[in-house]
This record gives C-alpha cells, structure tokens and sequence, in this order.
C-alpha cells in the first residue's frame, strides 16, 4: 500500500495502559505487519483508574486510510474485540455476510485465543480483505459504461483496490488504485543492507468521474493520473520525477498500464545502477580530498569531507542526487573556525554552478571540483571573516 504518511493520527499518549494480553496483540500487529498500520486514540471504557482497551487502528486501503475502533473489555480480556467501522460504511457487515454464507467458522473469530498474540493481526488482515472485496462489489454497482468497461479489463489485476469516492460539491468519483510493477517484486534486492522493514510498492491512482450514462455519448475525458509510492522508496527512486505516458482518447487502463510499468521497470533499473555511480564517485573523494569523514553507506547519498587550506580549515558537505551523474552533487561549504552569532558554524550557499559533465569518469569529477573549491574556499574564508567582523561589530 502506499497511503500518505501523515494520513494517519498519532498514538494518544496520555491513556492508561493497555491490559497486558490486549497490549501483547497490539505490539505483535504493528512489528509483524507488512502494512503500514498506525495507532490512533487509545482510551478506557471502564472508570477511571482501569487499563485501556479499546483503541482506533488507521489501516491503509485505496492510497488513504481508513479508522476502525477495536473495542476489547478489560474486565473480559479473554472475549474477542468488537470493531466499529467508519460513519460511511454502515454496509458493510463482515460477520451477517459470513453467517448468511454460512461461512461463519472461517472467520478467525470462531476460533479466537486472546493467548495468541497473533489474533489480532489475523483479524484486522482478514477484514481488511473482506473491506476490499466490499468496495469492489459497490463498485460494479455503479451505472457508468466507463467504469464498468474499466473494472471489466483490470479488476482481476492482483493486489487491485478500487473505491466510490462521494463528494458533496461535485459528482462522485471511482478511484483505482493499481498496483505496478510484479506483486511480489522486491525493491530492498536492489540495495543490499536496506533498512526498509515494510515492502517498497509503487502505485498507479486513477480517478474517474462518474457521468451516469448507460453509454458513451462523446470521447470521455482522461482520468486524473498519479504515480504514488511508499515514502521509504524515495531514497532509491523519486515518482515525482516519472513522466506519465499520455493517455489519449478512448484510450483503457488495461493499454496504459503495460506501456506505463515498462517506463518504470528501465527507470528502476537506471536508479539501481545509479547507486553504484553514487559510490564509486564517493570513494573516488578519498586520493584527493581525503577519507571522507562520513558518508551514507547504502544509498550513497551524502558524503562529507574535511579540507584545509592554508590555516582555514572547512567541511565540504556532498549531497548526491538521484539522478547522478546526470545532475552533478550539491555541494555546501562549513567553517570550522567561524561563527555566526547564534554561535552556529557559518555555512556556504548551495554550489552547483561548477565545471561538470557526466560523461567524465568518476575520478575527474572528484578533480574538478578540487579545482573549483581551490579557488572557492578564498571566497567562502572571506565570506566568514566579513560576517564575523560585522558580528563583532554589533
């Protein structure tokens, strides 16, 4: 999934503490979950003095979130939790959908052992796939030609989401969030010692008006289009810097999606290759400038380094963009002998105005921009004195 980051409420931290067999099920959720799930409002149900047990789960779903209420009784903590659902889904009921199935002995719930501290893990994944299929349902209720053409040709897509987005000062939309690249295609396999615990994805969201109409009485106009990702990716890969293919009229998902996923797959692989780039100009920084005291060791994107000359000694601060060596670092200057008069180091603009070209090799690049600081680092020793003169001066 690849809902926004600050979607989601953060943990009250003023409520009593969870009872120690509902806590156990909250803590094992949220450090084995592969989705992206927060904590909101934690709170009691009982007088004051009890423990907590009851508290609202932010669950990814369609690239947003949706707040559920699991409310367990800490007088019962044995008991399975009731779960209320948001003000807008009164239709959708899990349990009276299984009963009238006949499947009520699948649910975890038959079987739930408030010792297992998998249980509520099991239960928030089981209704969120039940949450999905529901939305999918309302979704071919729609009475729009457009969009049950769409759903025709993509909802067998795996890991597909789709939802009724209603508005009060516009007509409804249907949104789709589609998942690219291969289901299963590890990102983290790409940059060895990843820190990343939850699955790197990338998403397609498609919305489209609703018009209501049995049949297309002219061209209908393109759907809104955005690429999201989950916030970790943007180390290794940026979205925003995807240029969408265009979708031009009577164009479908199911023409756009293959043309649009062979974009990315070549853009993904460019940026893997780009951390290589990235290391090797980084350790190209050492027979020049010396070792550099600190770098970022898995997606090479910083890199700092101490330069003396004369008697001013300075940081040179390398910032390395993602699409390096087809953008050249940032580089940001810092004295180690000057003050401004809040006491913090004085520090250069940002420079990217220096010689560079990409189709230098690594060890050129290192060496022009030694060059180029030889001369700078005059301006920026100035530049410390004049401010610190004028410090003084006040």
């Amino acid at each position: 999934m690849s809902p926004s980051a600050d979607a989601a409420a953060p943990a009250s931290t003023s409520a009593p503490e969870l009872a120690p067999l509902i806590a156990a099920q909250l803590t094992y959720l949220l450090s084995h979950s592969k989705l992206p799930i927060r904590v909101g409002q934690i709170w009691s149900g009982c007088r004051k003095g009890s423990p907590s047990d009851r508290f609202t789960l932010s669950i990814p779903f369609c690239l947003d979130y949706v707040h559920w209420d699991f409310v367990y009784n800490a007088l019962y903590p044995k008991v399975a939790p009731d779960v209320v659902f948001g003000p807008d889904d009164d239709g959708f009921q899990p349990l009276v959908d299984y009963a009238e199935a006949g499947n009520g002995d699948k649910s975890c719930l038959a079987c739930w052992d408030c010792h297992d501290p998998r249980g509520l893990l099991v239960l928030v994944h089981e209704l969120r796939e039940l949450y999905i299929e529901y939305h999918k349902k309302q979704v071919t209720k729609v009475d729009d030609a457009r969009v049950t053409f769409e759903l025709s040709t993509v909802l067998s897509k795996e890991g597909i989401e789709v939802c009724v987005v209603p508005s009060a000062d516009r007509p409804a939309e249907v949104k789709f969030a589609v998942p690219l690249l291969d289901v299963d295609f590890d990102f983290a396999k790409l940059v060895p010692g990843c820190p990343w615990r939850l699955p790197q994805k990338i998403h397609l969201q498609v919305i489209f008006p609703i018009s209501r109409s049995s049949s297309y009485s002219s061209v209908p106009a393109a759907p809104r289009l955005k690429l999201i990702s989950t916030p970790d990716l943007k180390s290794l890969f940026s979205v925003d810097d995807v240029k969408l293919p265009q979708w031009s009229n009577e164009m479908c998902l199911a023409e756009y999606l293959p043309v649009l996923e062979e974009n990315l797959n070549l853009l993904v692989v460019d940026a893997s290759a780009s951390i290589g780039s990235r290391r090797r100009f980084i350790e190209a920084l050492a027979p020049t400038f010396g070792r550099p005291i600190e770098s970022d060791p898995i997606f090479c994107r910083r890199a700092t380094v101490l330069s003396i000359s004369g008697v001013f000694t300075f940081l040179v601060y390398f910032v390395i963009p993602l699409q390096f060596p087809k953008q050249q670092p940032v580089l940001t200057l810092q004295s180690s002998q000057h003050c401004n008069a809040d006491g913090t180091p004085i520090t250069s603009p940002p420079i990217n105005d220096y010689p560079w070209s990409p189709r230098w090799d690594q060890a050129e690049m290192v060496e022009r921009i030694y060059d180029f600081l030889t001369d700078e680092c005059q301006n920026f020793k100035k530049f410390c004195s004049d401010a610190t003169t004028q410090h003084q001066k006040l």
